[in-house]
């Protein structure tokens, strides 16, 4: 991976970037694009670029049909394909195993690899046959530009999940500025620096702890293990989709927002509008909203609430730790419609409440089975023991550059001052405002300098919503 993103950040990208600037028409633009999206993926899954271009191919038959005879049973074939390619190759071997702890069962397990992003451009494509359906968006004609909107190299593989219709017409007319290129490149390398130095160092950590057996862990370590992976997730995640919403404004693209400071939220429903936005707003328009949403009574709506966070949890990986994941927070955004003093928290235990329980949910969602997260939850609650021989992993853990990036992670949570504001700003109406972005800039650079010089000496490099 440490090399791979040498190559990307060296090469790959400054040649597509300048390349896309050198040719004359979107047309153009967009055949380098494609070429280049291709290229990338198959840079790491080249067996499955064919089951990417398939999957383009046959939503955008789909919508040729819906365009012409807006047909329940087309668009129902459409999901059925849809969620049969990604069941096949996501959940097959989970189903299996799952089976076959019934007594005189035996399947075979299926052994098929997980195409890298899968959920990400299956999701994609769905929401562009259903919109067709629903008449939001026309058919398009040009399979190539379904192509690209499918294939589109920045958001391919961790997102955001980008609907067709918030970027259909800059696929067939954009322009690429200066301007909109110099914040879009400032982004990417703000996005970098949260995945290089923040994220992968807090990776090391949660990573040590989290090998261990929970039989060998103090509360103290326990506790350390599960905060520095709250933070890695949120600091890998969302600098993945820093990095994609810069390169899509550097490609004249313009990607909505996927995270709005999520850990300053204070109660479960407003951490989830707020985490992972545009997976949020896809299961709204795509389940939520046609199940009946909110209108069919109270119980209707939780019991509607509850079956998209069940299939929430269920998207994120094949493993029962996702599936009561997803339930986990379904159960407490549930209790936070009935009781009603869950809701009126002063601000300050609001969010002391809602991120106890976001962090005691990454406990299941980062454990490898259910009995190792009840294993890890008793070390949490119950391991008193401090001797020097039972902190030694804590106290090794606690390395000055950890610390630093810890202390760094915790400050940019929140909205430190008017600066990460800014980041997402393009303003520069006053002679104070133009010196900030110019500090921002420089800033921006040493921080690429930094990067490379983490992966230039290997250091830990790993990608969490890759696997998803």
């Amino acid at each position: 991976m440490t090399f791979s993103s040498l190559v990307f950040l060296c090469i790959f990208m400054p040649t597509v970037f300048l390349l896309h600037c050198a040719l004359p028409s979107v047309k153009l633009r967009n055949a380098l694009l494609i070429l280049a999206s291709l290229l990338f993926y198959a840079f790491g899954e080249p067996v499955y670029v064919l089951l990417m271009i398939v999957c383009a191919f046959f939503n955008y038959l789909f919508a040729l049909l819906l365009g012409r005879n807006k047909s329940k049973a087309a668009v129902t074939a459409a999901v059925i394909a849809n969620l049969g390619m990604l069941g096949v190759f996501k959940y097959a071997g989970f189903v299996a195993e799952s089976l076959n702890r019934i007594p005189g069962l035996s399947l075979p397990v299926p052994q098929i690899a997980l195409p890298i992003g899968i959920s990400f451009f299956t999701f994609q494509a769905l929401s562009y046959v259903i919109d067709v359906y629903r008449g939001r968006v026309p058919a398009q004609r040009s399979f190539w530009r379904i192509l690209l909107y499918v294939a589109f190299f920045p958001q391919l593989i961790a997102g955001p999940i980008v609907k067709y219709k918030d970027i259909a017409e800059q696929i067939e007319e954009r322009r690429v500025t200066l301007r909109a290129a110099a914040f879009g490149m400032r982004r990417f390398l703000f996005g970098l620096g949260k995945k290089v130095l923040i994220a992968n160092t807090l990776a090391v950590a949660a990573d040590h702890i989290f090998a261990r057996s929970p039989a060998a862990l103090n509360a103290p370590a326990a506790w350390l293990g599960v905060i520095a992976y709250t933070l890695q997730i949120y600091y890998d995640f969302s600098g993945y989709s820093d990095m994609a919403i810069g390169l899509g404004h550097m490609f004249g693209f313009t990607f909505l927002e996927n995270f709005d400071f999520p850990y300053l939220a204070v109660s479960v429903r407003e951490y989830w509008r707020r985490w992972h936005i545009s997976l949020s707003s896809w299961f709204k328009d795509y389940v939520y909203i046609p199940l009946g949403g909110n209108r069919k009574g109270k119980f209707r709506t939780g019991l509607n609430k509850f079956l998209v966070f069940f299939l929430t949890g269920l998207w994120h990986g094949a493993n029962w730790t996702f599936v009561v994941w997803g339930i986990y927070h379904g159960l407490f955004s549930l209790m936070e419609e009935v009781v009603p003093a869950v809701r009126k928290l002063p601000r300050f235990l609001g969010h002391l409440y809602a991120m106890l329980q976001v962090t005691l949910g990454f406990v299941i969602f980062r454990s490898d089975s259910l009995p190792y997260a009840m294993g890890y939850f008793k070390a949490m609650f119950t391991g008193f023991d401090l001797s020097p021989a039972a902190n030694l992993l804590f106290l090794r853990e606690l390395t000055p550059f950890f610390l630093l990036m810890f202390a760094a992670a915790v400050l940019l949570c929140a909205p430190v001052g008017a600066l990460v504001g800014r980041l997402r700003a393009y303003r520069t109406r006053t002679p104070a405002e133009r010196r900030e972005q110019g500090v921002l800039f420089v800033l921006s650079f040493l921080v690429l300098l930094w990067c490379l010089i983490r992966l230039s000496g290997g250091s830990y490099n790993p990608f969490i919503y890759f696997r998803f």
